[in-house]
């Protein structure tokens, strides 16, 4: 057994007891391919959350600067988490971000870019969209709904692929596919609150 599933078992554990989960929409995950779920952000549980519901390893982008805590920055790359420097355009994370996709694996992103100060979604960063349109990928949108309360429930819900080939086609700007991307997960935020 790798780091990764033992890390995911035992968060399932210590967390699903605490917050129990209500996960639906798992199967609008394909079995295989390049994947990019895209996900609201409300608390720092959502990275676990979301890494102990989808059915497919995730890998993660994280802060650079939880790198430097000691113990914690020798695990995250073994957890499929890999650092970016926010405020700035990262060429080495945006390149390690799209060879994943690529490379047919999942990666987790919240398009908001930091967690959310009242539970309302917030404005998408760029970048996502710069991801969907560059690569192949699927891209499911997810909806985490709270708020985390101990032993209140909360509810992931994964949606169906937000269509992206006739923004491929039509070389529509990565703004444009952020939009679009975070219109499936508002709709799923209110379809399922």
């Amino acid at each position: 057994m790798n780091l990764y599933s033992f890390a995911r078992g035992l968060v399932a554990t210590i967390l699903k007891p605490l917050y129990p989960l209500e996960i639906t929409g798992t199967h609008h995950i394909p079995k295989d391919g390049g994947v990019l779920i895209c996900s609201n952000h409300i608390d720092n549980l959502d990275p676990p959350i979301v890494g102990v519901t989808s059915p497919r390893p995730i890998h993660f982008m994280a802060k650079a600067e939880i790198f430097n805590v000691p113990v914690l920055g020798k695990i995250l790359p073994k957890i499929n988490a890999f650092p970016v420097k926010r405020g700035m355009s990262d060429r080495e994370a945006l390149r390690k971000a799209l060879s994943i996709l690529k490379d047919g694996q999942v990666l987790g992103i919240f398009p908001e870019g930091t967690r959310s100060k009242d539970g309302k979604l917030g404005k998408g960063l760029s970048g996502v969209g710069f991801f969907a349109l560059r690569s192949d990928c699927v891209v499911v949108p997810c909806a985490i709904i709270g708020p985390y309360k101990m032993f209140k429930k909360v509810k992931v819900v994964y949606g169906e692929p937000v269509e992206m080939e006739s923004l491929r086609k039509e070389k529509a700007s990565a703004d444009e596919a952020t939009e679009k991307i975070m219109e499936s997960i508002r709709a799923l935020i209110e379809k399922n609150k």
